[in-house]
Formats: C-alpha cells, structure tokens, sequence
C-alpha cells in the first residue's frame, strides 16, 4: 500500500504544446506543467494527485489529475485547458507554490513477461507515458492512439522512442470507425498473444473496449479518471456499478466510488452499461 503524502511544491515549468485549439471560449491549449519532485517512496502509473495553487483564491478545492510522468527530479502534468479551473494552471509559472497530495488510487499492472497493448484517446495518453518510462520491457508494449487534434499536441515522439506507437486520427465518423475497426483487431491480436490490455480516455471510448474486452474474455484494466472530481469520496459523483465478478462479493452489482475504489479497474469487475440508482434524499 502506498501511503499518500500532502506537500508544497514549486512550479518548475509550464510549457504550451503543441499548436493552439481553437474554441468557442477563444484559443485553448495543452500544457507539460512540471513541479519538484515530491518525497514519494514510489508510485504506479494509473495513479493520481490531487492539486491546488496554493496562491488560488477563485476555489478552495483541489482538483484530481491524472501523473504522467515522475523523474529522477519532477513530477509532469499534461493538461489540456478546457475551462477555468484547468486555465488557471496554464498560467502557473516557474516559482509558484501548489499544494500536491498523492500518489493516489490504484495502478496499472506492469507484467515484464507479458504483451500488453495500450489503447488511449486524446489526453489519456498521459499516463501512459511514465506506464513507458517505469516498464522493465517496453520492446513487449505497442500503443493504438486515437486522435482528434495533430499528434504534436501530445507527448508521442517520447513514447514511440521506447515502445511501438500506432497513432490513428479520428476526427470524422468514418475515421473513428475504422479506429475502432482497428481497435477490436488489436485487442483480438493480444488476445490471442495471451497478453493483456490497459486502456485510458473519454467514457465512450471506454465503454467501447469495455465491451469489447468482455466479448473477446481480454484480460483489461480500464482508468476511469474522467469521472473523478472531488477526489476522496466525498461528492459521490464518480459512481460507477461492479459486476458479478468484484472482488468483495458483498459490493457485487452495486456502485463503488471511483476515487476511492480506482481508478484503474479490471474491466470484467465492472458494468459500464447499468445504470447507478438515484440517491435518496
């Protein structure tokens, strides 16, 4: 069990990447922010921090974020600016004081020995790029990418120089379909390798290779970290319903918390398509 720890850390950097996306809300973009590294004993990829600028006066709450990376000297970030909580760390600079607790959650399995396939869409490529970095065999790793925006907005040339990167756009409908055409190929792929499948993204790509993956019986660990927003289980908004198969027969086909339970799940220990019940008043 890894023990959380709640610390101040500095802004290093904050780099825009790749071009700028235009909007209805004006010109947005994706940011490497990147803080000192904090006194973690470890970590696992999948996991997440909860963060908040320490000079922030518009919200009291700190806000969930997936780690891409931890180096021998930064923890990194990749954000993608798509309202004004995430512009107000677009506009953190080198010197400003956050307040980080983590690593939080669960992670994702790391088999030296097996074919594992990552399947990711737009900003879930991030954690997989220190799933790459902290791997013992990356040569047994290949990534299928989905993409609506260039692929210079995302951290893919760092990765395809550690493992085999597959990188297809899907802007259009015609093009998501031949996405998941190739998607469904892959996964029957590394089912028949006897490997395994870790995916990250939007909650209908996920609902996708969650479906996908009960049909083909793929071993598939899915990261629900879209859902998350309070981060401790306080708000109940990240809900999400087992199967028959969880673990702890006594919370079998009822709604466990993301945060607190995840976010990374075996997708066979989980039922995407049931509705969670209303709450009582």
């Amino acid at each position: 069990m890894i023990t959380p720890v709640r610390t101040e850390l500095t802004v290093t950097d904050n780099v825009p990447f790749g071009q700028p996306v235009p909007g209805p809300e004006g010109e947005r973009r994706f940011y490497a922010l990147t803080l000192e590294r904090p006194a973690w004993k470890s970590w696992k990829p999948g996991q997440f921090i909860m963060i908040r600028p320490l000079s922030c006066q518009e919200s009291i709450w700190a806000r969930p974020m997936s780690i891409c990376r931890v180096t021998s000297q930064s923890l990194v970030l990749f954000i993608r600016v798509v309202g004004p909580g995430t512009d107000r760390f677009s506009r953190l600079k080198s010197g400003d004081k956050v307040v980080v607790w983590g690593p939080l959650g669960t992670g994702f399995e790391m088999r030296s020995d097996t074919p594992t396939l990552l399947l990711a869409r737009g900003v879930g490529i991030a954690p997989f790029a220190g799933y790459a970095d902290m791997h013992p065999d990356p040569s047994s790793l290949t990534m299928l990418f989905g993409h609506t925006l260039p692929s210079s907005n995302y951290p893919t040339d760092a990765m395809a120089a550690r493992m085999e990167v597959e990188s297809l756009h899907d802007r259009t409908p015609e093009e998501l379909d031949e996405f998941h055409r190739v998607m469904r190929l892959r996964m029957q792929e590394y089912k028949e390798r006897e490997g395994i499948c870790l995916a990250c993204g939007p909650m209908p790509f996920l609902k996708k290779v969650w479906k996908t993956a009960i049909e083909l019986d793929l071993p598939t660990q899915l990261l629900l970290e879209e859902r998350m927003s309070c981060g401790i289980g306080a708000c109940l908004g990240c809900s999400t319903m087992t199967s028959k198969h969880w673990p702890d027969a006594v919370r079998a086909g009822l709604p466990v918390q993301t945060c607190t339970s995840g976010p990374v799940f075996w997708a066979r220990e989980l039922d995407l398509e049931a509705s969670i019940p209303a709450r009582r008043a």
